[in-house]
């Protein structure tokens, strides 16, 4: 990677890419740097994770060594996450988690994502997400995770009609999606034990 250009300081920041498994570890570093730098630290988790996603899949579906362009921009109250490339294959949501091995992954990015999409180029296309950036991210985080593990195993009734029972098949749904993320994490080449280090090291800092 051969470094980043910012425009805009504080709203706008651009860094070219080859797309490799290699490139992917350093976007994230990357991106998390420059949220820190802009006073969003708290975003950096949720970041990292639109940045994997996207620029995998460039890797993926583009081919390893391609040209590719991650913009990050903060936009109001979102932040917008870009990763240009030169193809003008436009992914879908099946296309762009390729298989059922990593379809949850999707699905959890998109949980994250206020919205996202794929806008076509002169040059190729860009696919972008967006996500929330404010005050509350604490309470976010929760309301989010009670919205993910109501609906993670298709699990039918609700905590009216569940009584106490609910929050047993929270938990329970809770320790799957953690045991599927660190199946996905080894299936992306990354290091379970590192990103349940990284998940806590965010967790204290924001509990702190």
């Amino acid at each position: 990677m051969p470094g980043y250009d910012i425009t805009e300081p504080q709203l706008r920041c651009v860094l070219p890419f080859a797309a490799a498994p290699a490139e992917v570890r350093l976007l994230r570093r990357a991106a998390a740097a420059q949220l820190a730098q802009w006073g969003l630290p708290a975003a950096a988790d949720e970041a990292e994770l639109v940045v994997t996603e996207l620029a995998t899949n460039v890797v993926r579906h583009v081919g390893e060594g391609a040209s590719a362009t991650l913009v990050l921009e903060r936009r109001g109250e979102r932040l917008r996450v870009e990763v240009h490339d030169k193809s003008r294959t436009v992914p879908t949501l099946r296309s762009a988690g390729c298989d059922e091995e990593f379809g949850r992954g999707l699905h959890l990015l998109t949980s994250l994502a206020v919205d996202w999409g794929t806008v076509l180029t002169a040059m190729g296309k860009a696919v972008w997400c967006e996500v929330e950036v404010d005050k509350v991210q604490a309470c976010r985080r929760v309301e989010r995770a009670v919205e993910v593990l109501e609906t993670y195993q298709g699990v039918d009734g609700s905590a009216a009609t569940l009584g106490r029972r609910w929050e047993v098949v929270l938990e329970e749904s809770a320790v799957e999606l953690i045991a599927d993320l660190l199946h996905w994490t080894a299936a992306r080449g990354l290091d379970p034990d590192d990103i349940l280090d990284r998940a806590q090291m965010h967790y204290e800092a924001e509990a702190a």
